[in-house]
């Protein structure tokens, strides 16, 4: 068993700063998550980057942002830059409900403390830094700074709001992961370079008195234009998610009043070396010493789970994972993933069993263009949506590969995947016969060896209209990949449930698609639970659609729920097998002239 001294962890006091002999500090970050030193955490993996670069680091977890600020002095001015990060959420995701109720808890803080961040820190804890020390920079950074770059439609407040460096004071904005924009950064100030002067580094974005755009970069309609109509702010959307997802992407402009926002292009997709590099770093794996004796259920989740690839190219509509991560996979070596897995084995109530080999999406694990050429081109959102490309190589042989040297490990009794699979890039019949058997071979390995009783897979509906819209396969694909997992578990004489997880209100669903959803999954013999009402989150297709009423791709319009009454009237039916819920369906296909679904529904 592996034991860590405090000075294992980055310093967060002013006491653990002495204690390492510092007189000055080179970075500060500041967190709206408690402070766990583990990979899946962004604040602990910006800390280890911009420590493996040579450079004094502090983080402030969580600070007092009511009072006298204390928090925020107790460090003192950094030698190069502030670091802000809302946290690993959107904090309004974090604060409500989909029914914008407050939230009584928070799995980021210790013991689930609610009321331990503001809403939108991003801004928040920038204003006090600026008012604090005005001279000394301020870099914005995490998902929240990320996924709010541009003009974005804020459901809490029910109205679009500007880039989010229009109301915070920071001086640049790291979007996606932020490892290689901070370590050129980095590097150039050591170089002697003035902060106000670098505002060409790929992935970053900041505010501008005046930028004359060059005939290369997009200029998107202003923030004003877009206030006085939801067309061209579906119009821009297209551009902000094609640029997010090409090899060789354009400089965006924005103007927000008399300024303009730059969103500089995003780094390349990271080498596998390179992601190696920001997961062979020497985190604890552990939370700060500090919250002995309390539990942090984020951090609890996964320490016994290891990422084996970032990026996701499915490109759900509903989904800001390849808003922030890209849609091209990097993935790791065999070496650091069974160099992280040796880790977990040593934690001190580590049992045998690991909950998760996965990633984004969990078998995409070097999946990527056959010839990459003509990715370079390519600036589709999605490689499998609405049919899988023909140019990709969804070879699961790696990931098998993976699967059995992990299983092979004294310490390791079973490895479980808890990410979410994509059972359309296992039934897809591709042209060549191995990359079908390897498909074959990998579900089957899945579910005898790597289900834990239970396996989520995601159709979010059972409507065709509505699956396109979602960006997802036809339900048609979830039926067959039932047939094969009862049939399987059947063979090897298992009991396991499959979980479908579906979203009611999506933009294009309505109160018949709910109807007809409740009456396909009856037919199942599914009573449904990972159920969730559509929440629009800032930066996805589907929330341009909801806030808009248009398709950015097609410029056709969408109805949406987006009423109370609607949603609930929506969300209804997948309760349709609860007593109190009866009288109100048969009431609502009565009044819709649909008996005929009353009676699939609760006729004999």
């Amino acid at each position: 068993m592996k034991t860590f001294r405090p000075d294992a962890w980055l310093p967060t006091t002013k006491k653990e700063v002495e204690a390492r002999g510092w007189d000055y500090i080179d970075v500060i970050l500041f967190s709206g998550d408690a402070y766990v030193d583990h990979p899946s955490f962004g604040a602990a993996v910006i800390g280890r980057t911009l420590e493996a670069e040579g450079l004094r680091v502090a983080i402030v977890p969580q600070p007092d942002w009511r009072g006298d600020y204390r928090d925020f002095k107790k460090l003192g001015a950094p030698r190069l830059f502030f670091g802000v990060s809302a946290g690993a959420m959107d904090s309004m995701i974090n604060h409500y409900t989909a029914n914008k109720r407050l939230r009584s808890d928070d799995a980021y803080t210790p013991d689930r403390r609610a009321g331990m961040r503001p809403d939108y820190p991003s801004i928040v804890y920038t204003k006090i830094l600026k008012e604090l020390y005005p001279d000394v920079p301020v870099v914005l950074g995490g998902i929240e700074a990320s996924l709010r770059r541009l003009t974005h439609y804020d459901y809490w407040q029910d109205q679009l709001r500007p880039g989010i460096l229009a109301d915070s004071p920071a001086d640049l904005l790291v979007y996606g992961m932020g490892e290689m924009p901070l370590k050129e950064l980095v590097r150039r100030l050591q170089a002697g370079e003035l902060f106000n002067r670098i505002k060409d580094i790929r992935q970053t974005a900041y505010l501008a008195e005046q930028e004359a755009a060059l005939p290369e970069d997009i200029e998107l309609y202003s923030h004003e234009e877009c206030l006085k109509d939801k067309l061209k702010q579906a119009k821009n959307f297209r551009h902000i998610e094609e640029e997010s997802n090409k090899y060789n992407a354009s400089r965006i402009l924005q103007k927000v009043g008399k300024k303009a926002i730059v969103v500089n292009p995003p780094f390349p997709p990271m080498s596998e070396e390179e992601l190696d590099a920001s997961y062979d770093l020497p985190y604890t794996r552990l939370p700060h010493p500090k919250y002995k004796g309390k539990v942090i259920p984020a951090f609890e989740m996964i320490k016994h789970s290891v990422n084996i690839h970032r990026g996701c190219f499915g490109g759900c509509a509903f989904c800001t994972i390849s808003a922030h991560q890209g849609k091209f996979i990097v993935s790791r070596s065999k070496e650091s993933i069974l160099k992280e897995v040796k880790a977990v084995t040593e934690m001190p109530d580590f049992k045998g069993y690991l909950s998760d080999l996965g990633g984004p999406s969990a078998n995409m694990y070097r999946m990527k263009g056959k010839d990459e050429r003509i990715c370079s081109q390519c600036k589709k959102p999605s490689c499998i949506s609405p049919v899988v490309c023909k140019n990709l190589n969804a070879d699961h042989t790696p990931l098998l590969d993976i699967y059995n040297a992990v299983d092979k490990m004294p310490e390791i009794k079973r490895s479980f995947i808890g990410s979410g699979v994509r059972y359309d890039l296992l039934l897809h019949r591709y042209a060549d016969e191995e990359l079908n058997q390897a498909a074959r071979t990998y579900t089957e390995e899945l579910i005898v060896r790597h289900v834990s009783g239970r396996l989520k897979v995601a159709p979010e509906h059972t409507q065709d209209e509505v699956l396109n819209l979602m960006r997802k396969p036809s339900f048609q694909l979830f039926g067959q990949f039932k047939k094969i997992f009862d049939k399987v578990n059947k063979q090897h004489g298992l009991n396991q449930q499959l979980i479908p997880y579906f979203i009611s209100s999506h933009p294009g669903c309505t109160e018949i698609d709910m109807a007809e959803l409740a009456v396909i999954t009856k037919g199942l013999h599914f009573q449904l639970e990972q159920v969730q009402d559509f929440t629009p989150t800032p930066m996805t297709l589907a929330t341009e659609m909801y806030y808009t009423g248009y398709h950015p791709y097609t410029l056709e319009k969408v109805y949406t729920a987006r009423s109370k009454e609607q949603k609930l009237a929506q969300r209804q039916f997948f309760f349709w097998y609860k007593p109190e819920f009866r009288r109100q369906i048969t009431q609502v296909l009565q009044k819709m002239g649909r008996k005929d679904l009353i009676n699939k529904l609760f006729g004999r």
